[in-house]
């Protein structure tokens, strides 16, 4: 197996992959092929001028045109990869492999997979002694996040296996890790995916709107199987640095999608009673949630019986409300 990019160092070599930044700051990224030539509107580099180049170097275009050449960090290459689905932000893949608590050798399950951004994030992250199970229903994504998990890793990884179909239909492994739900309707999967998750196991959800956040949540909570849900979304604002003029940049990464991440429960075990009043109006009649559909009136009465319950003391604090 060819060494993965991420861990290449030393000298460029044919078949890596570099990244040239221009004076703008745009990225073009490449892989160095013997002959071969990269062309923009500011002049062409020949691919064999960069071969033995330490990192770091700039190189000069037929233009006139300098370049910064480096090696890609994952970052940058989820930036430009080619795409058939929109790619998950690397904001949020490092987050995602922070809350699903993964390591070395590590076994998850992703759904979709989209153009395989997180899917470089989780191969990275379970290293080869662990496995990356990914499903996607669209055959064409599929392909493109073959594309580009090869060429981030120099060859497709032992470690990953892609199958098409829909999770909910096809996931059959035991005892995982985490499982991370990138679609439409990741409500759908959870009976699946709570058979797949050993104990203690971490779901994560990525949805892009706040009506699919609340239904993911409260089904979460009507079947019995997760802990507590918590919600999340990740915000990047960087700075402007020009000697004395220091201030945030007009533009920001803001809203790219929520985070819903819970752990599976043991089988059986019933999860104590929230002790935390509902804000007004939550569970009113007008709610028509999970709840209210699988178990007419069962959402109301439960926030009803919250509400008189006494306030308690948790952690040296009093929750009243």
């Amino acid at each position: 197996m060819a060494e993965p990019t991420y861990t290449r160092r030393g000298a460029f070599a044919y078949g890596d992959l570099v990244q040239l930044t221009d004076a703008k700051g745009k990225l073009y990224t490449i892989t160095l092929v013997e002959g071969k030539s990269f062309h923009t509107h500011r002049g062409a580099i020949d691919h064999d001028a960069i071969v033995g180049l330490p990192q770091g170097s700039v190189l000069m275009g037929s233009g006139g045109a300098a370049f910064l050449a480096l090696k890609p960090l994952l970052d940058d290459f989820v930036l430009s990869m080619p795409r058939g689905a929109a790619v998950i932000y690397p904001k949020d893949s490092a987050r995602i492999v922070g809350l699903a608590g993964l390591g070395p050798g590590s076994r998850v399950a992703e759904a979709g997979v989209g153009s395989g951004a997180l899917t470089c994030s989780l191969l990275r992250a379970v290293g080869p002694t662990g496995h990356v199970y990914s499903y996607e229903r669209r055959e064409e994504f599929a392909a493109v996040a073959t594309k580009n998990v090869d060429r981030w890793f120099g060859t497709i990884p032992e470690h990953w296996t892609l199958a098409l179909g829909d999770l909910a239909d096809t996931l059959d492994e035991r005892g995982l890790d985490a499982v991370i739900l990138d679609m439409l309707a990741p409500w759908e999967c959870l009976a699946a995916v709570a058979a797949s998750l050993a104990p203690g196991g971490v779901l994560v959800g990525y949805v892009a709107t706040t009506t699919q956040m609340s239904k993911l949540v409260e089904f979460m909570r009507v079947s019995g199987d997760w802990t507590e849900p918590r919600a999340e979304e990740s915000l990047i604002r960087t700075w402007h640095l020009d000697g004395l003029s220091v201030r945030p940049d007009h533009r920001m990464i803001g809203h790219s999608g929520f985070l819903v991440a819970a752990r599976r429960l043991a089988p059986g075990a019933v999860l104590p009673t929230r002790r935390r009043r509902p804000a007004p109006g939550a569970y009113g009649e007008d709610y028509t949630g999970p709840g209210a559909a699988t178990e007419p009136g069962a959402i109301l009465e439960h926030a009803v019986e919250l509400a008189v319950e006494p306030a308690v003391e948790h952690a040296g604090t009093t929750e009243s409300g």
